[in-house]
């Protein structure tokens, strides 16, 4: 739940600054009567998401066998890719993406103005839940389907509540801070999904193991245990992995560990005003 719950919470976040920003450049331009276009955009997209996520859990819930692994490790290895695109994409476009989205918006109100407003709100949101729909597939393979749904909500309320208090409430969320943590925390889920799909590729013998296991610490912390299931679903734990696999992991979080730290993640962010 843990790990829906954190990307729901980041990638509903990001979704709240886009309409958030591009409602304010309508407020500042005093045209309030195009902002209806702009939440119809974004609740096309919502839906439009969400027929995503059922169409790819459909998918994976027909496969079986080595074809279900096969979906699975390609799905992990996909999501991981996709989170790196996002965390490097906000760190470098963050700082420009007001005066970015202000201009999109002002270009849109002189152009063709509900539908440009209709189809900027509705691209933006929609690229946001695409990439949720993915991530939460992936975590659907080291959770329960429960536990996933309801970690989603919890996020997707609590970047609701977020986006609500930057942009009407006498409080500011210290966004840097916000993101800095979120991107540390997601590098290492995504090394845990790395490594669960060479897990994958290991058993269909795509990738050889080298040596299995590498070691074997689960008489003292098993996978099962409250703690072991978190660290699995979270970190992607292992208590007797590969060398392969163990390799994957450590090389994915090393090369990451040493492009963005120490304080290449805290590039100045958007403002929120």
């Amino acid at each position: 739940m843990i790990p829906s719950f954190l990307l729901a919470l980041r990638e509903g976040l990001e979704a709240a600054l886009i309409i958030g920003i591009v409602l304010g450049a309508l407020h500042k331009m005093n045209r309030p009567a195009l902002k209806s276009a702009v939440w119809r955009g974004a609740a096309v997209a919502v839906g439009g998401s969400f027929l995503v996520a059922l169409v790819l859990n459909l998918i994976g819930a027909e496969l079986e066998g080595a074809g279900e692994q096969i979906f699975e490790g390609f799905t992990m290895l996909l999501a991981a890719g996709v989170l790196t695109w996002m965390i490097f994409w906000m760190r470098h476009q963050s700082r420009h993406l007001k005066k970015e989205l202000e201009e999109k918006t002002s270009q849109a109100v002189g152009q063709n103005g509900q539908r440009a407003l209709f189809a900027l709100a509705f691209l933006a949101v929609f690229r946001e839940g695409v990439e949720l729909a993915l991530f939460l597939l992936a975590t659907r393979f080291a959770s329960s389907p429960l536990q996933t749904v309801v970690g989603a909500l919890l996020g997707l309320a609590g970047a609701a509540f977020l986006g609500w208090m930057m942009f009407n409430g006498s409080r500011r969320l210290n966004l840097q801070q916000f993101f800095t943590v979120t991107s540390i925390l997601l590098i290492l889920f995504a090394a845990g999904l790395v490594g669960h799909a060479v897990h994958e590729f290991n058993e269909l013998g795509w990738i050889p193991a080298l040596m299995d296991p590498v070691y074997d610490i689960n008489p003292l912390l098993p996978e099962q245990s409250f703690v072991g299931d978190t660290l699995k679903t979270l970190f992607g734990y292992n208590g007797n992995p590969s060398l392969t696999e163990t390799i994957a992991y450590l090389g994915y979080f090393g090369i990451l560990l040493v492009t963005t730290w120490p304080g290449r993640l805290r590039k100045p962010l958007l403002a929120a005003s």
